[in-house]
């Protein structure tokens, strides 16, 4: 089951303030914006559409950036959350040899998919949600009695 510690804990802000910045100068996400020029949420579904394949979009060199942006964020959030002192327990764990931003954008676009009942969650906890599936954390030992 998934942790919604470092959920928590993202929604506290630290990431939103990287992801907006990293986000707010792409086109997808300006057209995104409620009244008043406020960012709207920024959702799974939203990074699943910047970070799909964009041959027929003419700001596709923007847009992956912005997606690689977003994936290394949340993925550094948790690093800083899971590690240290105090630390809570990692919602992933990436293999010994990290797969390619490629690779992580790709599959997450792919999971989105098929995931659909949380296109409407915030991109973060999408990106953790698909991060706990694709990259499970191996069992911690049982503890002796």
């Amino acid at each position: 089951m998934l942790s919604l510690n470092p959920i928590r804990a993202l929604r506290q802000g630290a990431l939103a303030l990287v992801a907006a910045g990293a986000l707010a100068t792409t086109p997808a996400l300006a057209q995104g914006q409620a009244a008043g020029g406020a960012p709207a949420t920024f959702t799974t579904a939203d990074l699943a559409r910047l970070c799909g394949p964009h041959a027929d979009n003419a700001n596709t060199s923007a847009l992956r950036p912005a997606c690689y942006a977003a994936l290394v964020s949340i993925g550094q959030v948790h690093a800083i959350y899971t590690s240290g002192r105090g630390a809570q327990r990692p919602v992933f764990c990436l293999p010994e040899q990290a797969p390619t931003l490629d690779t992580v954008s790709a599959a997450f676009v792919s999971w989105a998919a098929a995931n659909q009942q949380y296109s409407g969650v915030r991109a973060a906890e999408g990106v953790l949600r698909f991060a706990a599936a694709t990259y499970p954390c191996p069992a911690a030992p049982a503890r002796r009695r």
